[in-house]
């Protein structure tokens, strides 16, 4: 089925849950980061990857349930239960998060992938299967903000949610190009002489009437929607700018997303964007987390490479949080790895905190 025929179909459903005093679940499903693996493996593996999760949701979907692929990676599943057992719907849904975790393998290859699942129930909130459906989308964003690879039950305070992101992705959009979005910048201290040798620049969203909006809240969105690049690229410009004419001794640390690690031209725009602030390259710091390094190495080294070309050092952020193993740290030109947090934070009360510090 389609999006169309699903609404059709699922009206007379939706109709007979409701004579028959049960309930009609609608699980929408989504798989994870889908265009990484049309960018890193190719379209005839995203095909293979897209049959591979509808055999998958058949085979585990309850006999009589109606199946759609309602878009290029997302697909439903709907089908009636006791309302008094919910459960039957979780564990429905556990079981297709925890099989498409598994590697897809073709031609010696792992593809690693996942889904998230948005869930609603006919018998609350809901006058219609469109409002279903609905319902269900609005419980699939939320299991993908809350991390992905999970499942998520609808409830009505996610609309709210919702309706709140959509407010700020409209004016990160307006944002950006207005420098409403600015470097702050937080010194970096040597702690044998106590002199400040550089700092570490940080987004900060000055909203006219929201006031101060932390990373945390607006990073998301920008990788989510793909505006994190232009965001980047517009902290450079400014950073390097204000920091241009400071002591030619102190540095700047910008770090980069690991979404723009997958734009080819990465390099030549952070290039460019020097050239055109008259920022020397010596004085700046590329920061890279380790989890960026697996998307794809060999596109990294080459960003990397040409950004070292200019002169520019790079730093292995958060190191002890991800994968990386010293082949990877031998592959990337490291200037400086940035140990986490959580083990200089504990050296004193843990050994082997301590050990990996030193």
């Amino acid at each position: 089925l389609n999006r169309r025929s699903l609404s059709e179909d699922g009206a007379a459903l939706f109709a007979s849950a409701r004579r028959r005093g049960k309930a009609m679940a609608m699980l929408t499903i989504d798989i994870d980061h889908f265009k990484s693996v049309n960018d890193l493996h190719g379209y005839a593996v995203g095909d293979l990857l897209l049959g591979h999760v509808a055999e998958t949701i058949a085979a585990i979907a309850p006999g009589t349930s109606l199946l759609a692929r309602l878009g290029a990676d997302e697909f439903a599943c709907a089908f009636v239960f006791d309302s008094a057992h919910e459960n039957v719907a979780d564990r429905i849904a556990e079981r297709m998060v925890a099989g498409l975790a598994l590697p897809l393998r073709t031609n010696g290859v792992d593809i690693h992938s996942s889904v998230s699942i948005g869930i609603a129930r006919s018998d609350r909130d809901c006058a219609s299967v469109d409002a279903l459906l609905r319902n269900a989308d609005i419980a699939l964003h939320a299991a993908k903000t809350a991390g992905r690879s999970r499942h998520a039950w609808f409830d009505t305070s996610m609309e709210r949610s919702l309706q709140l992101r959509g407010e700020l992705e409209a004016g990160l959009r307006s944002a950006i190009p207005a420098q409403e979005v600015v470097p702050y910048f937080e010194q970096q201290v040597d702690l044998t002489t106590g002199l400040i040798t550089g700092f570490e620049v940080l987004a900060r969203w000055e909203h006219p009437t929201r006031g101060m909006i932390a990373p945390d809240v607006f990073i998301p969105i920008a990788e989510e929607t793909g505006l994190i690049g232009d965001l980047s690229l517009s902290i450079m410009r400014q950073a390097f700018a204000a920091a241009r004419d400071w002591d030619a001794g102190l540095t700047l640390s910008v770090n980069v997303s690991p979404l723009q690690l997958r734009d080819a031209w990465l390099a030549q725009k952070i290039i460019k964007t020097l050239v055109e602030t008259g920022f020397p390259a010596s004085r700046l710091e590329i920061e890279i987390t380790e989890s960026a390094l697996f998307d794809n190495l060999p596109l990294a080294q080459s960003i990397v490479g040409s950004l070292k070309n200019q002169g520019i050092r790079l730093a292995l952020d958060d190191f002890g949080t991800g994968y990386s193993s010293l082949a990877h740290l031998r592959a990337l030109p490291f200037d400086r790895i940035k140990i986490d947090k959580s083990f200089v934070s504990s050296i004193l009360d843990n050994p082997e905190s301590m050990a990996i510090v030193n």
